[in-house]
């Protein structure tokens, strides 16, 4: 039995499918590129993808306010953490809770103050401000 070739010399393209498994059938050809980003070349590193996340939206803010949380009393000091507490940080405003009024007077006296240790406890100037207001009924948490 001859095996029939072209005017090339090659052989012509068998008809005959390929095996593939079953698990693979259907499936697309694995990605050699970024979907997201088109003509970016191979796929981005995870650490690269999270950094681009922190960077934007809402979470530089949350994490800042987390970490202001973690080191209150080294932001206000051992007094003031066991009476205030920060509850919000947004557009480079921090929301300070004050247990009572007299605690949020205190507070109000320091907020130059507390915006510059708050920033430097986080390393950059996220604090523009601080705004103070007390929740009756409930102290700090």
């Amino acid at each position: 039995m001859s095996v029939r070739r072209g005017s090339n010399g090659r052989r012509p393209p068998s008809s005959t499918p390929t095996w593939r498994p079953a698990w693979r059938r259907g499936l697309p050809a694995r990605v050699v590129e970024d979907p997201v980003a088109p003509g970016a070349g191979s796929p981005q590193e995870i650490g690269s993808v999270l950094d681009g996340l922190l960077d934007s939206g809402p979470w530089p803010a949350g994490l800042a306010l987390g970490e202001l949380a973690r080191r209150w009393p080294e932001v206000v000091g051992e007094a003031l953490a066991r009476e205030t507490v920060p509850a919000r940080l947004a557009g480079g405003v921090l929301s300070v809770r004050a247990s009572t009024s007299a605690w949020a007077a205190q507070v109000r006296f320091l907020t130059a103050r507390l915006a510059d240790n708050a920033n430097q406890v986080l390393g950059r100037p996220t604090v523009r401000a601080v705004d103070v207001f007390v929740q009756m009924g409930s102290g700090p948490t």
